[in-house]
């Protein structure tokens, strides 16, 4: 039986946070719950004891056991492969630990369905780490979409090979970022799918079609140059969205125009260009002040369990369909599978 150790914190109380598993991701875990002046990191662990005590030394803090970081913690970030997702996960709930955990919400829809309702019954809050919602210029964009009648969405996420052995799946890695960008700024579940995908996994590119929408969306680890790009094209303008440079342009009033002042026809293009403030900031600080505050406040966190395994069932979807056979006669359904 789990005990939920939040209290009605006031706001000059600290969260005791802690997190597990220190790699690179939850290295930046650790950074930034220490710079929190709300939180105090009361610890890390990791199954590289070398690697928890360097990062601990480096964060003031201790590296400690799994379960002395839950007796001391409030809060948790899971950062550790995602096939043990379920069981960490799942521990820290029980103990009555509010968990952040980074993406995928787990394995597979099933266990991040249980995970979603141990953490409601426990009366916890379980976020998953989909960072890019907090990246300020998709937060501009949020702002803006309930006034706009969105007809597409397009979002790349390329780049050149990564520096490591063995690079996972680029969609659960990668196009799962966008996959849930695009769901929440729709705010709905796709009613259709068709993917495909080449170079070992290394690239794949799906066309998502929602009620009232459709978005391709592409992510690759053999594009030599780095790309983190949203297109979101309505009846009113077109909506660009770099995620590297945190910045939003908005077209509108476009319009083709040919001149012929010298018999030669020229054609000249114009528009109006809009460029809203972005108020620029470090999206992982966002993401982990707003899992503090829905612990502190008791109140539902900005992505929830159900995102995640909204996401998940996407990119689940897409992965089957983009990695299945290549010969059209073996499946003849495999352009197009329909979400029951």
């Amino acid at each position: 039986m789990s005990t939920n150790r939040r209290t009605d914190a006031t706001s000059e109380e600290q969260i005791r946070a802690g997190v597990i598993g220190v790699g690179s991701m939850g290295e930046n875990h650790a950074r930034v719950y220490a710079e929190l002046p709300t939180v105090d990191l009361a610890g890390i662990t990791d199954r590289d004891e070398d690697l928890a005590r360097r990062v601990a030394s480096e964060f003031d803090t201790e590296p400690v056991t799994l379960e002395t970081l839950l007796e001391r913690c409030d809060v948790v970030t899971v950062a550790v492969p995602t096939h043990v997702h379920y069981d960490v996960v799942s521990t820290c709930l029980e103990a009555g630990v509010h968990v952040l955990v980074e993406k995928p919400i787990a394995e597979s829809v099933e266990e991040g369905q249980r995970l979603a309702e141990q953490a409601r019954e426990a009366g916890l809050v379980l976020q998953v780490g989909h960072i890019e919602r907090f990246n300020p210029a998709v937060q501009t964009v949020a702002e803006l979409i309930d006034d706009l009648d969105v007809i597409s969405i397009q979002a790349e996420r390329l780049g050149p090979p990564i520096d490591r052995m063995a690079p996972g799946n680029v969609i659960y890695d990668l196009m799962v970022h966008d996959v849930d960008v695009v769901g929440s700024i729709l705010d709905d579940k796709p009613h259709s799918v068709a993917a495909m995908g080449t170079e070992s996994g290394q690239y794949a590119t799906a066309t998502i079609e929602y009620e009232d929408a459709v978005a391709t969306v592409t992510a690759s680890r053999v594009t030599q140059k780095k790309v983190r790009k949203l297109t979101v094209t309505a009846r009113e303008c077109l909506v660009e969205v770099d995620y590297l440079e945190q910045s939003v342009l908005i077209h509108r009033d476009s319009y083709p125009e040919y001149l012929s002042g010298d018999g030669q026809p020229r054609y000249r293009h114009e528009s109006v260009v809009e460029r809203p403030h972005v108020d620029t900031g470090e999206p992982l600080r966002y993401e982990l002040e707003s899992f503090v505050e829905a612990v502190r406040d008791g109140t539902e966190p900005e992505v929830t369990a159900q995102d995640g395994i909204r996401a998940l069932e996407t990119v689940q979807l897409i992965d089957r369909l983009a990695t299945g056979p290549t010969d059209a006669d073996d499946e003849p359904s495999r352009e197009r599978e329909v979400e029951a």
